[in-house]
């Protein structure tokens, strides 16, 4: 008998308002606690690593590139009609097109998810780390 163990790993991309983003990936365990969770919610952001703060969840992707839409509910594929939004890139006037989005729920298949971060400061990484350049007099 083989048990076929489910390994959770997402790609967290947390942004502020000012335009600042940082990029954080979750493994197992520390991935766990996103699972179930819905397009939309706020929750803590010391669960991605951010020490103080709220993060909303506000999109993302699955494994394949298909993206996540707020409108369609539950964690599944599915054809929907779309006029514009998430997963549609023809916006012109009267076009409608059957994509393929997944559902708004945050499942073992998603793969990036994207947030904005409501409160709090994003910390800064070792990218986003500048000095300051010295002025010299000559």
């Amino acid at each position: 008998m083989q048990v076929h163990c489910i390994l959770t790993q997402f790609k967290i991309i947390v942004s502020d308002k000012k335009g600042k983003s940082i990029s954080k990936e979750l493994k197992d365990k520390d991935a766990q606690p996103l699972v179930g969770l819905r397009v939309g919610e706020i929750i803590d952001s010391s669960v991605v690593g951010i020490p103080s703060g709220k993060i909303q969840l506000r999109g993302g992707s699955d494994k394949s590139g298909t993206p996540i839409r707020s409108d369609v509910h539950g964690g599944v594929k599915k054809y929907v009609l779309l006029s514009k939004g998430s997963g549609m890139r023809d916006d012109r006037e009267g076009i409608r097109k059957r994509k393929l989005v997944r559902g708004n729920m945050i499942t073992e298949e998603i793969y990036q998810i994207n947030c904005l971060l409501t409160d709090g400061n994003l910390p800064l990484t070792a990218e986003a780390k500048t000095e300051e350049p010295s002025k010299t007099e000559e």
